[in-house]
């Protein structure tokens, strides 16, 4: 009883505004009392209205009072203060409009600690202390509160449903049981939750699990940006590194040049000046020779001209200048053109390379997962155009149709000799090597077809049929006929159903290791499918069986 007082107290000294313990307690003309703010505040809200009323009451008020402190009520809260026994904020003791509140509290409820289906109750904490007191209580089902107890009530007879129809999927009572539901399939409601329960709890398993790969799939995703961003940066600093040589030596190249044909310009003007002042001395020795001539040709004493004529300088020999040749300024036009060439050569062979640089950086795949295509339209996406290697085939096979269509013959082909041509396989590789995802069509007629796939190293020999496409590690092979399909790898036969069409469609993943084999018509059906590893770049094959007339195409796709 003595505590139900200190809560009763509590409540009385509780600030019906803030609904906490009052804070510098003020009491109106009405009696009612206030934390000053609070008070305040209101008024001021009033104040427009020039009247002021009490929150409680409703008692109105003009002028407006003046706010005394009700220094008793201020005591009783310092003293509740002391001893710890403060009132808990509101939303954390008394129910609000969202909260479940306690059936059992009079006046100002509290909040609802538990509910109890077997009552269809929901308690506070003190009201709720008989269910774990009292024996017969004590087997109650209590669950956290709930404002939907009355739905656990049937609407047709009053009762508590304690049981579960399978068959309509819904609770019903005993009553329920007896009459529209007697030929059901029911189990008590326990019974259905305790399986529930076991299903969800499968459920939450699996979820888990797929949490801790989806957890392990975005480690692995992490790691694939650092490695993707590590290459890249990597790639970017050798690429810097590789054109700064290549800089450094087109200037070395340059400097050198530079520097011979200065070295050689230095030797020819040295020369010309050589035999230019060789040029200029002998100019000024006939000019003296000339001006002594023209002095003794003016000599009239015929005994002094006599005298010193045989004392007149013999002439020196003549400097040759009869190779002389002034030409046009086209000394050094020829190593520009030099320059020229190899600087053509070079932008013929960088737009050369360019194209494969930037393919194989376009070709950068990261393994991400990617839904196979399931339309012909899809695959087209990823169509490309593949012409077959005249030096890879068999020399029973003539190609045509720019190199996309092979067809058996009766007599060789006018082929040279080369190193990657099959010897003695009626087969032939593509020109194109497959990466990435790839899509192409062959069209084939005849008795039998190999449609294939193989890296560029398999065997071109016989070695006991290890050359044939399928036949080996390093190649796959759909084999189609008029009678059947089949896929073979390794030697191994894999039947292949039906439908059957005279054209085959074939996806490549390399990436992701995946080789399909479709059958095209006005639809497209998969015939067989490998999931693999690929560790080279794979070519197109074709393998065509020894009937005169037997042909395969790789069709041009739109």
């Amino acid at each position: 009883m003595a505590q139900k007082g200190v809560q009763l107290d509590q409540e009385n000294i509780s600030c019906c505004i803030c609904l906490d313990l009052l804070k510098d307690p003020v009491t109106i003309p009405c009696g009612h009392s206030y934390c000053r703010n609070c008070i305040k505040t209101h008024w001021d809200k009033e104040e427009e209205k020039k009247l002021h009323s009490c929150p409680q009451c409703r008692q109105t008020f003009r002028p407006r009072p003046v706010l005394v402190k009700n220094t008793m009520l201020a005591d009783l809260v310092e003293q509740l203060k002391k001893t710890g026994l403060q009132a808990a904020p509101a939303d954390h003791c008394y129910a609000g409009p969202e909260d479940v509140s306690c059936d059992v509290c009079t006046g100002r409820k509290l909040k609802a600690f538990k509910s109890c289906l077997v009552c269809l109750v929901s308690y506070c904490e003190k009201h709720l202390q008989p269910h774990y007191d009292v024996a017969p209580l004590k087997k109650h089902k209590l669950v956290d509160p709930s404002n939907k107890l009355q739905e656990n009530i049937c609407s047709r007879h009053d009762e508590v449903m304690k049981m579960f129809c399978r068959t309509d999927q819904q609770c019903i009572c005993y009553l329920c049981l007896m009459e529209e539901h007697k030929d059901h399939e029911t189990v008590s409601a326990a019974a259905e939750i305790t399986e529930r329960q076991r299903e969800l709890e499968v459920s939450r398993l699996n979820i888990q699990q797929r949490i801790q790969d989806r957890e392990k799939d975005v480690k692995l995703l992490q790691q694939e940006v650092e490695n993707i961003n590590l290459s890249a940066d990597k790639a970017v600093e050798d690429n810097e590194k590789i054109f700064t040589e290549l800089i450094r030596l087109m200037e070395k190249r340059s400097s050198d040049v530079k520097q011979k044909v200065r070295s050689q310009q230095r030797t020819e003007v040295s020369r010309v000046k050589e035999l230019q002042e060789k040029l200029e001395q002998e100019i000024t020795e006939l000019k003296r020779n000339d001006a002594e001539l023209k002095k003794l040709s003016h000599t009239e004493d015929h005994n002094q001209f006599l005298h010193n004529y045989p004392s007149l300088s013999p002439l020196s020999e003549s400097t040759d200048s009869s190779s002389i040749r002034i030409s046009p300024l086209s000394y050094f036009e020829d190593v520009t053109e030099a320059v020229s060439e190899v600087r053509d050569e070079l932008q013929d062979v960088l737009t050369e390379k360019w194209t494969n640089v930037s393919l194989m950086v376009t070709e950068v795949d990261v393994l991400l997962p990617q839904p196979e295509p399931k339309t012909r339209a899809g695959f087209l996406k990823y169509s490309h155009e593949i012409t077959l290697d005249p030096n890879t085939a068999y020399r029973l096979l003539l190609l045509s149709d720019e190199n996309r269509k092979v067809k058996f013959m009766s007599q060789h082909q006018s082929y040279s000799r080369h190193p990657d041509r099959f010897t003695e396989c009626y087969q032939v590789l593509s020109r194109e090597s497959l990466t990435g995802r790839c899509y192409w069509e062959v069209e084939w007629r005849g008795g039998v077809v190999d449609v294939a796939v193989a890296y560029k190293n398999i065997s071109r020999k016989w070695d006991g049929g290890e050359c044939r496409f399928g036949m080996n590690d390093k190649s796959w092979a759909l084999t189609c006929d008029n009678n059947s399909y089949r896929f073979r790898y390794n030697r191994a036969d894999t039947p292949v159903s039906d439908p059957q069409t005279s054209r085959v469609g074939v996806y490549l993943d390399h990436s992701a290791g995946i080789l399909s084999f479709y059958s095209v018509s006005e639809t497209i059906a998969l015939l067989h499918r490998v999931q693999t590893t690929f560790t080279q770049p794979l070519y197109a094959g074709l393998w065509l069986f020894t009937s005169f007339g037997d042909s395969a195409e790789l069709c041009k796709v739109k």
